[in-house]
């Protein structure tokens, strides 16, 4: 029998399905132990720091990766950063094979003037500091003005503007991070705008989440009718229209006549509007939007401009992998091919292979299709050879009793006020909650 050492790097979802992968690869010739290292001291990845609050079925299926870590031949490093607690060397060197699953964190930049006065940010920095991921969470997001403007055209920035949009109350039952509930209940922001450079049709939100907008019961929720009804006429006269696109359209129509009940709260959605320039003397004050239209199946700019008084503007327009010492990058994703890193021993799955794309479940998938890929290049196995030797005797690593110590804190902590959990967001209070 050959018994082969895996490590994959990263405790999100891309993570735990390849671990779950090899685990069910195994055979009568072929076992793997597998190590799981992460950065942080909380597990989950976006499931924990991504997922809106307010969706909380999504994140049930963190009972399917507790279900992976219980396996026998499963061992978590948390609180281990490659590159500084130990080297991406001393992994290739003593494992078999090494699976990147480091994701994409880097919000893309608008590129336009003005974007890096105070009150403009990117969702990568907007929706984990709402979620409680310790690096985001001394942010002072100031939602002391009335307007905000939520740039993209996907569920990341539905799920930006609806946590704006909503009456707080709302997330008074959700794990939305303490600081962050507490400046949503004081906040003013009455109007949210989400502005996409391209037409309806175009549109990344999914159909589940259009049909829920209207289903808000502190807010008014509006598109116009008539770029509804000549998005459905492009994409008629464009050929077929798919299904996924049909089911789209056909809930904006309804979200267009949603009878309006004259909520303070509202959200609007403005669609061939390309973001040119955020004004403001230190701060965000206007934002100016180029007007874009449809022709020849071609996004163009007309030449025209609006401009939107706003306080605060989220962009969220998609995501890159930061840079890793040792891995080659290109074009915000780690080079690779259908998820070989060649002439190496490393392998990548989700984000940090494919770019942002897909929601959770498609890891899965992913995650199958480099394990089959990484058995096919095993030889023999290498000579066992713990990392932990290499680890610094002080340092603490969060191991998965730790995690279910902190995991099972923070839940305790929630269930006075039916909430799932309070999330703690200092990394020593993680590290104690991990020893108590």
């Amino acid at each position: 029998m050959n018994h082969y050492s895996i490590a994959i790097v990263g405790a999100g979802p891309a993570g735990y399905f390849t671990a779950q992968g090899l685990q069910n690869s195994q055979s009568d010739d072929r076992t793997f132990s597998i190590d799981l290292f992460e950065r942080l001291p909380t597990m989950w990845g976006l499931v924990r720091s991504g997922v809106a609050p307010d969706h909380p079925k999504i994140k049930t299926v963190a009972k399917v990766f507790e279900k992976v870590a219980a396996e026998p031949n499963f061992r978590l490093f948390g609180n281990v950063e490659i590159g500084k607690d130990v080297d991406l060397a001393d992994l290739t060197s003593r494992y078999d094979a090494v699976v990147m699953c480091t994701g994409s964190a880097v919000g893309r930049r608008l590129g336009i003037p003005g974007e890096d006065l105070q009150g403009s940010y990117s969702a990568a920095e907007f929706v984990p500091w709402y979620n409680g991921h310790p690096d985001f969470a001394g942010l002072n997001i100031d939602l002391s003005g009335t307007t905000a403007v939520v740039i993209g055209a996907g569920n990341v920035a539905m799920d930006c503007a609806r946590m704006l949009a909503v009456d707080p109350t709302e997330l008074d039952t959700t794990d939305t991070a303490d600081h962050a509930h507490s400046t949503f209940h004081q906040s003013n922001i009455r109007k949210v705008y989400i502005a996409g450079r391209r037409g309806v049709e175009h549109a990344a939100f999914t159909a589940p989440e259009l049909r829920d907008l209207p289903k808000l019961e502190n807010t008014d929720v509006h598109i116009d009718a008539n770029q509804v009804h000549e998005a459905h006429a492009r994409a008629e006269a464009a050929g077929e229209i798919e299904k996924h696109l049909a089911s789209n359209l056909e809930a904006w129509r309804l979200i267009a006549e949603h009878p309006k009940s004259g909520h303070a709260r509202t959200m609007e959605f403005r669609f061939l509007s390309a973001p040119k320039e955020i004004k403001g003397n230190g701060k965000v004050e206007e934002i100016i939007f180029g007007i874009n239209k449809v022709e020849g199946g071609k996004v163009v700019d007309t030449g025209e401009t609006y401009s939107i008084p706003c306080s605060l503007v989220i962009s969220a327009i998609g995501y890159e992998a930061a840079p890793i010492p040792g891995i080659v990058m290109e074009s915000g994703k780690i080079k690779n091919v259908d998820g070989r890193v060649v002439d190496t021993n490393i392998y990548t799955v989700g984000w940090a292979k494919r770019g942002p794309s897909g929601v959770i479940g498609t890891n899965k998938s992913d995650a199958s299709d480099v394990v089959a890929l990484l058995i096919e290049d095993l030889g023999q196995p290498k000579e066992a050879s713990d990392i932990a030797a290499v680890l610094s005797p002080d340092h603490q690593i969060i191991t998965q009793d730790a995690w279910a110590k902190i995991n099972a804190a923070e839940i305790a902590a929630g269930e006075p006020d039916g909430r799932p959990r309070v999330k703690e967001v200092s990394v020593p209070k993680l590290l104690s909650l991990g020893l108590n």
